[in-house]
């Protein structure tokens, strides 16, 4: 790995996890696509080994074949992704729609919850 990428997947990590404890909708989910972006590119450059491609046929050396685990963990991750940001871009527009914003409020309950809990310590 060089250090420009382990830059690169640094700066995504970081800036995923600034946006995500930001308190709008969108800025969290675009911080969850980051880290996600992240992870993937972590992955693909954490293999092993670069090669031949995949498939077996006749007069191919098996050594020398990539390792194809870390291709099929990042597509499988891609997926997830999508199927994620997608039920939460749905929550975003359904909050934004009865609210009429994307903020993010506290919880009043749980605040009520933990100062009575100061109270009776």
């Amino acid at each position: 790995m060089s250090l420009v990428t382990l830059l690169l997947v640094s700066i995504l990590f970081g800036a995923g996890t600034f946006l995500l404890l930001q308190r709008s909708l969108a800025k969290i989910i675009i911080g969850l696509g980051l880290i996600s972006h992240g992870a993937n590119l972590f992955i693909m450059l954490s293999s092993t080994r670069s090669g031949a491609p995949p498939v077996l046929s006749d007069g191919v050396d098996p050594a020398s074949v990539a390792d194809p685990l870390p291709q099929a963990m990042v597509l499988t991750a891609i997926v997830i992704t999508f199927g994620v940001t997608a039920f939460l871009l749905a929550l975003a527009l359904r909050s934004y729609l009865l609210t009429g914003s994307d903020e993010v409020e506290d919880d009043l309950e749980d605040r009520r919850i933990a100062q009575h809990a100061v109270e009776h310590s």
